[in-house]
């Protein structure tokens, strides 16, 4: 039997305003590899992401901003 361990991380996204954001975010996120699932809350700015590995912020960080915001 195999297990895969899952991480979760949540960070905080700045600029976002509506279902559009939202979805900017979520599709850039989510090509990273490892990614298996991607949560945005538009009214805290709140993303968490979890992966079959750990994440490198700075790959994170480059995704938000290829969408158009920032990572606070």
């Amino acid at each position: 039997m195999t297990t895969t361990r899952t991480h979760a991380h949540t960070w905080t996204v700045t600029g976002m305003t509506c279902g559009h954001c939202v979805a900017s975010v979520t599709e850039e996120v989510s090509e990273i590899t490892g990614v298996t699932g991607v949560d945005v809350v538009l009214e805290s700015g709140a993303v968490t992401v979890t992966s079959d590995r750990t994440l490198d912020e700075g790959d994170v960080r480059a995704a938000v901003e290829e969408a158009g915001y920032q990572l606070a």
